[in-house]
């Protein structure tokens, strides 16, 4: 709608994309601090509270009856500021919309399903998740390939694409997505600790599709250029707003979670923003916080499987921790500080090529 504006109305200032971006901003930050509290407030009474999983620590049991499902309102938020700022006529932005409420969609069907038989594990099938989830990135994935996005793949702190993937982008690019939205899914189990690290995710990555974007920026930095990209940061900024006012009710303690229409929407958009700023590769050292989370439940299962011996006291990892005693604070703050100094060094791999 913004840019409407700037096309027919001559409103000049509305052309720019940070301008755009510092609109969606604040739309998302607003919609999702006005609404939060009456979605809280609508979900205690309707009973529509987080099932608290039967083997998790004891320190969990204080968080039943907290309602879930607040991904619905940031999502929500993000949409609207993106639905009014963004330029609805580019296919980036068109692939991140669909990115996003597709994976909110898979993720409130899997809420849902949980609320209604109270059980964490009652919600969808893995192999059920995982096949919507494939659906979801190949649809997205679609989109990428109608705007003709390059298929070349660049590595962080090295300025020359290393080959072209053709049509195993496809493959890889699916894979991108679904990982990521997994591991940000596996990485919300304790308050705030999958918002903040997802927060700095999104600027870093917000940051890098606005310089590919930009013809001078991108020559400048040696990176690789494709138009029209940039206009994936009033996105980024969208989600940063509305996850930023999500968080006032997601610190701890928390007064709603986020849960699965949160949570897979977030990864959904994380991996879509990695391949679209030609950082599939960075995203590692973005998400990092995702990636040890997915890992350590990766090697629990294969050590248990295999060797009939656990790596960990309980995996995700930030339950070895709180077996081990930790306070809740503690993991969630040395885990944000792990994520901030990550992506320090993937901002720093912009000029470091």
């Amino acid at each position: 709608m913004f840019y409407w504006f700037y096309k027919n109305l001559d409103v000049n200032i509305l052309q720019y994309t940070t301008v755009r971006a510092g609109f969606a901003f604040f739309i998302g930050f607003l919609f999702t601090i006005y609404f939060m509290p009456k979605f809280i407030k609508w979900a205690k009474k309707r009973k529509a509270s987080q099932p608290i999983y039967e083997y998790a620590p004891e320190t969990h049991r204080v968080k039943v009856g907290t309602p879930t499902m607040g991904g619905v309102v940031f999502v929500a938020g993000t949409l609207l500021a993106t639905l009014l700022s963004a330029k609805l006529n580019n296919p980036y932005v068109v692939g991140a919309i669909l990115a996003i409420g597709a994976f909110c969609a898979i993720g409130i069907k899997d809420d849902i399903a949980k609320i209604t038989a109270n059980k964490n594990d009652s919600g969808l099938t893995p192999k059920g998740k995982m096949i919507l989830q494939v659906i979801s990135s190949f649809a997205v994935v679609g989109v990428l390939f109608y705007a003709n996005h390059s298929t070349t793949l660049f590595l962080p702190f090295y300025k020359m694409p290393v080959f072209d993937m053709g049509f195993y982008a496809i493959i890889f690019w699916v894979l991108v997505m679904v990982a990521t939205t997994n591991a940000v899914n596996l990485t919300d189990g304790l308050d705030g600790l999958a918002t903040v690290p997802s927060i700095i995710a999104f600027f870093t990555l917000s940051v890098i599709v606005y310089v590919t974007g930009h013809l001078v920026f991108s020559n400048y930095l040696l990176m690789p250029h494709i138009d029209t990209v940039g206009e994936l940061s009033v996105v980024g900024a969208a989600f940063i707003g509305s996850l930023i006012a999500f968080l006032w009710f997601n610190s701890h303690p928390a007064q709603v979670f986020m849960g699965d229409s949160g949570s897979l929407a977030m990864g959904g958009f994380m991996g879509y923003l990695a391949i679209v700023g030609k950082s599939e590769v960075l995203l590692i050292l973005i998400g990092l916080i995702f990636v040890i989370e997915a890992f350590s439940v990766i090697l629990q299962v294969g050590s248990y499987k295999y060797r009939q011996k656990r790596v960990f006291l309980m995996a995700p990892i930030h339950h070895h921790f709180e077996k081990k005693g930790w306070h809740e604070n503690k993991i969630i703050i040395r885990f944000w500080i792990i994520a901030f100094m990550a992506n320090l060094l993937a901002i720093l791999s912009l000029k470091i090529r």
